[in-house]
């Protein structure tokens, strides 16, 4: 490691300590045990720096350090305590020495503990890990649940009706007219949804009936829609639940929602537009996204909650590490990649992860607050869709102006976390 002071300076001039840089000023000592447990914290964190001789209130200053004079004792004690590697190195400022630690990342899938503490930063102070956070750690080195053969299920265990909604779209989106001929063994064998005859995981949560996703313990990837007139009550005015296979549902599912969808009428002159409470492009890539990320391992179920202006869809699991409410729209993984793999094939999602720009496009084209994803948790991913038009005058200046140009700026504006305020555009081309 030979880290520049200019490279210093530049993690000096940070805006705040964030989960890859610790500063402290230490200025004649440190203690071992905490350097020990800052490692531990940093490590669990996807690993970053602690610097020794840096103030870490703003502005920083160097002020120089004389802790640990022996720095290859205390890499051995370090390795030794903590069983990985952590590199240190010394910086001399003209103004005095600095201290660098780099330490890297938990191995994929193993949380770093030090006498039984699993820790992480919260502000100045370092806490345990709560049992959540742990299991995410863990969770990185899961292969993909919805792709593991599921032994002793096979062809039986999937309703015919589903696999051929399978083969129709697939061949919508593929034009592959030889799919039309398959048996239906062949088919999911080449969607690698059989593997040797026996379903995966994906085949029982697609096209699996409700008896067989309960005798394989998937009863979990049921859904369940709820329909409340005022959304602030307990008691639901309509229920539905699904258990079969997603596939044989899927449609059933937004024609529920659409029994109830308000329109809208907004005028201007002889233009009139209608405009749906929850539009189905919407509601289908929230539902779809559900399926595909959600965690089968856990046992709650995909809810559906509907009322005249808002619906939410919550799914078991929260976001993937690394992904949060604050980077969605161009971030992208998948929890269930064979499930999503067969989305794609269908037509019915885009694996490059554009499903969630399309949910912010068409909610800003209709003057509707975009997708509210602030409602998740650790536990749980919540997206709530606003039934709302907010200004029927942002309506109008779309279509004057244009969709193309301005949902594009908009979504740019959203990623910039920028707030948009729908009665200003109006004066724009008036």
């Amino acid at each position: 490691m030979n880290t520049t002071i200019e490279q210093l300076e530049t993690w000096m001039q940070a805006d705040s300590e964030d989960e890859h840089l610790e500063f402290k000023a230490a200025r004649r000592s440190f203690d071992s045990r905490k350097l020990t447990d800052y490692c531990v914290a940093l490590a669990n964190e996807g690993g970053g720096k602690l610097i020794l001789g840096v103030t870490d209130e703003r502005p920083r200053r160097v002020v120089g350090t004389k802790a640990y004079p022996d720095l290859g004792r205390m890499k051995a004690g370090l390795l030794q305590r903590l069983h990985f590697r952590v590199d240190a190195e010394e910086i001399q400022h003209p103004i005095g020495r600095v201290l660098v630690f780099h330490i890297p990342s938990h191995p994929l899938g193993t949380p770093i503990q030090h006498e039984g503490r699993y820790l992480m930063r919260v502000g100045e102070e370092l806490q345990s890990m709560t049992p959540e956070q742990i299991k995410r750690i863990i969770d990185e080195s899961v292969l993909d649940f919805s792709a593991e053969v599921r032994e002793g299920a096979d062809i039986s265990d999937l309703v015919p009706e589903a696999v051929e909604v399978l083969r129709q779209k697939w061949h919508k989106t593929s034009g592959n007219d030889r799919l039309l001929t398959l048996s239906h063994e062949q088919l999911l064998a080449d969607a690698e949804l059989l593997v040797n005859g026996t379903a995966t995981n994906a085949a029982l949560i697609l096209m699996g009936s409700a008896q067989a996703l309960r005798r394989f313990q998937l009863g979990q990837a049921e859904i369940i829609f709820e329909f409340r007139m005022e959304p602030s009550t307990t008691r639901y005015d309509d229920r539905k639940n699904y258990q079969d296979g997603f596939l044989l549902c899927a449609d059933d599912i937004w024609e529920q929602i659409n029994l109830r969808n308000e329109v809208y009428q907004v005028r201007d002159g002889l233009f009139r537009r209608d405009i749906a409470s929850f539009e189905e492009v919407v509601v289908r890539e929230a539902l779809l996204n559900a399926v595909a990320h959600r965690d089968y391992r856990l046992s709650g179920s995909v809810f559906v909650l509907q009322s005249p202006r808002r619906l939410s869809v919550q799914s078991p699991g929260g976001f993937l590490p690394g992904i949060g409410p604050e980077n969605i729209l161009w971030a992208r993984d998948w929890r269930n990649r064979l499930i999503a793999e067969t989305f794609e094939k269908c037509g019915l999602v885009e694996r490059s992860g554009q499903g969630v720009n399309l949910m912010f496009e068409e909610s800003i084209k209709e003057a509707k607050l975009p997708p509210d994803y602030s409602g998740s948790d650790e536990h749980s991913v919540q997206v709530v869709l606003s039934g709302q038009v907010q200004d029927e005058s942002f309506v109008r200046f779309l279509e004057r102006v244009g969709l193309a140009l301005i949902t594009s700026a908009a979504v740019f504006g959203y990623r910039m976390r920028c707030a948009i305020d729908f009665r200003h555009c109006e004066s724009l081309v008036s």
